[in-house]
């Protein structure tokens, strides 16, 4: 399993050397499994660079959303394999109770906020909900979802093959306005997905000095995570979704205060654009 991180920001960074390390794009990682198959998590703005590098030997893409708040879409309709005639396109998503998942993308891809219509892409074009299904299979990997504290229907993922397993839950907030997690971990969300995994991508947003303005906004603060991190078991956290205002410098204060004053059982490597993880068999990094 191979992993690669092509968006990892909460909100498109202002552009500049100052937000360039880290990265500026928005939520977008790639699973490659060794047999071939291609998963897209989240379609923020750092699809459009994943869309630029995918072959013509790639016959089938599954894009799993998370859910459809913008960061998270917006690059959507830039990911050039969707108007490849020569594709089978699967995107699975949370829909909501009033709107299927076709019908909340058809907002976004069209007028007046995109020109091209969903119907009207050449690739050829298949949508699941996951709120309603079980694990499923996609190639040589098992995919299971469950619902997680964020505003709005939000799932993460667990992705298990190659002998490897992640978890990917980029918009989370376990915490939910407490200063530590719940006594019991069964009633903490997102943890079944994370439990024993080889590496977590999750929600680092804000500093716990920060978190207070922003309880309910669906974040996490680091302290949260690495308690989530920690009681899952997991053998490495990859700190994502940094809040846009963070610049390179202030990110490499926050972790470089961590690694000072924390003693870990898990590695912890803070996502930066690019960064590339392989798990499982063979696995280097």
């Amino acid at each position: 399993m191979k992993v690669t991180l092509w968006g990892t920001r909460g909100s498109v960074a202002t552009p500049g050397p100052e937000t360039m390390r880290y990265g500026g794009n928005t939520s977008c990682v790639e699973v490659r499994g060794q047999d071939g198959t291609l998963l897209v998590l989240d379609a923020g703005t750092g699809i459009r660079r994943l869309g630029d590098s995918v072959g013509p030997e790639i016959t089938r893409i599954d894009l799993l959303l998370t859910h459809l708040h913008m960061d998270h879409i917006l690059g959507l309709g830039f990911f050039d394999p969707l108007f490849r005639d020569d594709l089978d396109i699967h995107i699975w998503g949370p829909s909501t109770i009033t709107l299927d998942l076709r019908d909340h993308l058809n907002r976004y891809l069209s007028p007046p906020l995109f020109p091209v219509r969903l119907r009207d892409l050449p690739c050829d074009m298949h949508l699941h909900d996951v709120v309603a299904m079980g694990p499923f299979q996609v190639g040589g990997f098992q995919i299971s979802s469950s619902l997680v504290c964020h505003p709005g229907p939000t799932v993460g993922y667990r992705i298990e093959g190659d002998g490897a397993s992640l978890a990917y839950i980029p918009d989370h907030e376990p915490a939910l306005g407490r200063s530590v997690l719940p006594e019991d971990s069964n009633w903490v969300s997102g943890m079944e997905l994370a439990r024993g995994v080889d590496l977590l991508i999750h929600d680092a947003q804000y500093t716990l000095e920060e978190y207070p303005k922003h309880v309910g906004w669906g974040h996490s603060a680091l302290p949260h995570v690495l308690d989530f991190a920690r009681r899952a078991g997991v053998a490495a956290l990859v700190p994502f979704h940094h809040d846009p205002s963070h610049s390179d410098d202030s990110l490499d204060a926050i972790y470089a205060d961590l690694r000072r004053r924390e003693h870990l059982a898990f590695d912890v490597v803070p996502a930066v654009e690019g960064d590339c993880f392989k798990l499982g068999r063979s696995a280097d990094r």
